[in-house]
């Protein structure tokens, strides 16, 4: 319990919703509430060159889009805050899949105007496999959009979840007036483009105050109080401990990019969202407040800065506490490692730190020792559980477009592929390199990357196969038969694991009811333990 207070002041945090529905530019608000920067990046405007502050990688800035997850520490109050901002595209899906299993809680940002929207739906799938609280941040509601009660009532049927208005909004679009904090009992007025620390709050104990007509004019004072009759007939309170055990979400009205509702959702997140909590892992149940340390790699980033050819690991502490150039143990290699310039962040500053607490992300400086889901300790030997890896769906063979560039591209398709959002596989018997993604867009970000990081030049050409299957088998003589007589759809991925390239579903079945003694596997999980 040494480090109890230390816990007790930390919260880990990510964002999540479906493209465009203004998680970045939430992202962005919440740090300048924290005093972490000073002016918000225009995320989308090509004519300011201020680019959001957790889109960091130079493709990123291009489009728009977070295409990786990027971390940030600041302080509000006595509380230090660790926020994830993770991709909205559905291509990167994996790479948010697996920042979930380094948060404690998320908030959800939905769109008034799109409602739910399919990304949305299976991020929140990942978030009840976990259990993980959600918080949901309604956006964009000086834009016209859906009903507010038709709204929450989409939410709650779409995502299979209890809501509680923690605001409620008068109007919306054009006609949008501001919220009402059911909470503190005061009315915030809406006016675009509101700094941080600037909102017009008037304090209305009782609703029938003569204040609230002169303020909002007296139809709108009519319809506010009548669904504020109905809103707290139906939820009452919130209880805090229902969020907690993720049976009911908080949910705050506003407008991420006029900075508008942004204040009352992070003080409510920070009086009700979880401390770093216990996990589990392949041996036993790890409480968070051991003395003796622990934590896992959630994330890899490769050239984190251009200049020098840097990979970054990021390692969520989960017990006791991390210290520079202390030796801890690398379970999956079975040695010490230490680390003389361990990192904080704020997106590209990164900041050396002495030490860490459960619930902070750490920056690595990695040699190639680090996969996604490695554990380090003070000794003991276990796995995290929970890491998710999946079997890509997109295949494309790489051709290199310059032979004197053979040794870049291939040091560039390693280090790319070691941050877990596409895997590669080596043609069996031949030097054939396919990549295999979850989505198209990957693509294109690692021809550019190995152009723009490595100086490679390449094109993919598109492969026929459907699934990649992870093949083992407790008879070695069954296993050589099959990849001799299989060949052409055998492959070795980065670890030297045999993998069987179906091309249809059909095939695949046929191959598993013709091979009984050989298992075939989804995800590469199951040679964790070797």
């Amino acid at each position: 319990m040494k480090y109890a207070n230390e816990i007790q002041k930390r919260r880990t945090f990510a964002i999540i919703s479906h493209p465009d529905a203004g998680k970045t530019t939430l992202t962005e608000k919440l740090l300048l509430f924290g005093g972490a920067i000073q002016v918000a990046g225009a995320v989308k405007s090509n004519k300011i060159k201020k680019h959001a502050t957790s889109d960091f990688m130079e493709i990123e800035r291009q489009r728009g889009i977070s295409v990786a997850t990027s971390v940030m520490t600041f302080q509000y109050g006595d509380t230090l805050i660790n926020l994830l901002d993770t991709p909205g595209h559905k291509d990167f899906a994996e790479d948010t899949y697996r920042t979930l299993t380094a948060v404690d809680s998320v908030i959800l940002v939905v769109d008034s105007v799109n409602g739910v929207e399919e990304q949305t739906r299976r991020l929140m799938e990942v978030c009840r496999m976990r259990d993980t609280p959600v918080i949901v941040f309604i956006n964009k509601m000086d834009r016209d959009g859906k009903n507010r009660f038709d709204l929450l009532e989409e939410i709650e049927k779409e995502l299979n979840i209890h809501l509680h208005p923690m605001t409620w909004p008068i109007n919306s679009g054009k006609d949008f007036k501001g919220v009402y904090d059911l909470h503190n009992k005061s009315l915030v007025l809406f006016t675009a483009n509101t700094k941080a620390n600037e909102e017009d709050v008037v304090n209305i104990n009782d609703l029938g105050d003569v204040v609230l007509d002169e303020k909002i004019g007296d139809a709108d004072a009519k319809i506010l109080r009548d669904d504020v009759e109905l809103v707290e007939g139906v939820y009452g309170a919130l209880n805090a401990n229902d969020y907690l055990k993720a049976k009911v979400a908080p949910v705050f009205f506003g407008s991420a990019v006029n900075n508008f509702g942004v204040k009352e959702l992070l003080e409510t997140f920070v009086r009700i969202s979880p401390t770093p909590q216990s996990r589990e892992t392949s041996v036993r149940h790890l409480d968070v407040n051991e003395d003796k340390f622990s934590g896992f790699i959630f994330k890899i980033h490769a050239n984190l800065d251009p200049k020098h050819r840097d990979r970054i690991a990021f390692l969520r502490v989960c017990s006791g506490k991390f210290e520079r150039n202390k030796y801890f143990h690398h379970v999956r290699l079975d040695k010490d490692v230490r680390f003389s310039n361990p990192y904080s962040f704020m997106a590209r500053q990164k900041d050396v730190i002495e030490e860490a607490y459960p619930g902070d992300v750490v920056g690595l400086f990695d040699t190639g020792n680090f996969k996604i889901g490695d554990t380090l300790t003070e000794g003991e030997s276990f796995y995290f559980t929970g890491i998710p890896s999946f079997s890509p769906e997109l295949f494309k063979e790489v051709v290199n477009k310059d032979p004197m560039k053979t040794k870049q591209l291939e040091k560039g398709l390693l280090q790319l592929t070691d941050e877990g959002v596409a895997q590669l596989f080596t043609q069996f018997g031949g030097n054939k390199k396919i990549i295999g993604c979850v989505g198209e867009l990957q693509f294109e970000v690692i021809q550019y990357r190995l152009l723009q990081e490595y100086g490679a030049s390449c094109e993919f050409r598109t492969l026929p196969y459907y699934k990649a299957c992870w093949i083992t088998s407790k008879d070695q003589k069954k296993l050589d038969d099959f990849t001799r007589f299989k060949t052409n759809n055998i492959a070795a991925d980065k670890d030297g694991h045999l993998v069987y390239l179906a091309q249809s579903e059909w095939f695949l079945n046929t191959e598993r009811q013709n091979n009984p003694d050989i298992e075939f596997h989804f995800t590469s999980e199951i040679h964790k333990e070797g």
